[in-house]
């Protein structure tokens, strides 16, 4: 009878759950991604792209107008490109750097982009102003002020601004620095 009750009932059977499949999870979740990652491109071009390319366009106009206006009182020609000046060069400049508790030397070759031959010409007239300016503005400098690329920008318009405060109209554009050594 045992067995006659046995073989009429039937043991108790697992409910069959189907596994998910493995394939279906990982596209899903590529596509997901790939919309999470486009959705983001696209906010990131659309909100910030809008704000830093007005502000960015607003400063280009003002540079532009600028130059343009610089331009026309020197040529009196619009729509031209700028014309390249003289470059007019400067002997080497060895001074002891302002730092104290070491000395620290810099060794500074520069070449300066001028306006016109004119202006060069009133450059090499005042080699001995221009020369004292740039010393005593390096020799005030110390070693991290030149280190860093942004120091050197900064010592560059420096630079700038202390040759046309010496000439009778600015003409000097920039500085250019073909050697710069630090020790």
């Amino acid at each position: 009878m045992a067995d006659a009750a046995a073989v009429g009932e039937k043991p108790p059977v697992a409910a069959a759950v189907r596994p998910f499949p493995i394939k279906l999870l990982i596209i899903v979740s590529v596509v997901a991604l790939a919309f999470g990652v486009g959705g983001a491109f696209v906010a990131v071009k659309l909100l910030g792209g809008a704000s830093k390319g007005s502000e960015s366009s607003e400063e280009h106009k003002a540079v532009a107008e600028a130059k343009a206006e610089s331009k026309g009182e020197a040529d009196g020609k619009h729509g031209q490109a700028a014309s390249p000046g003289a470059i007019f060069d400067l002997d080497p400049f060895i001074v002891n750097l302002a730092d104290t508790p070491e000395v620290r030397y810099l060794k500074l070759t520069l070449k300066l982009d001028a306006d016109s031959e004119a202006v060069a010409a009133e450059l090499s007239a005042r080699i001995p102003q221009i020369r004292d300016a740039i010393l005593v503005l390096l020799s005030s400098k110390d070693v991290n002020a030149v280190r860093t690329t942004q120091g050197k920008f900064q010592l560059r318009d420096e630079i700038t601004q202390r040759v046309n405060g010496l000439l009778k109209k600015p003409g000097v554009r920039s500085a250019y620095f073909t050697e710069f050594v630090v020790q």
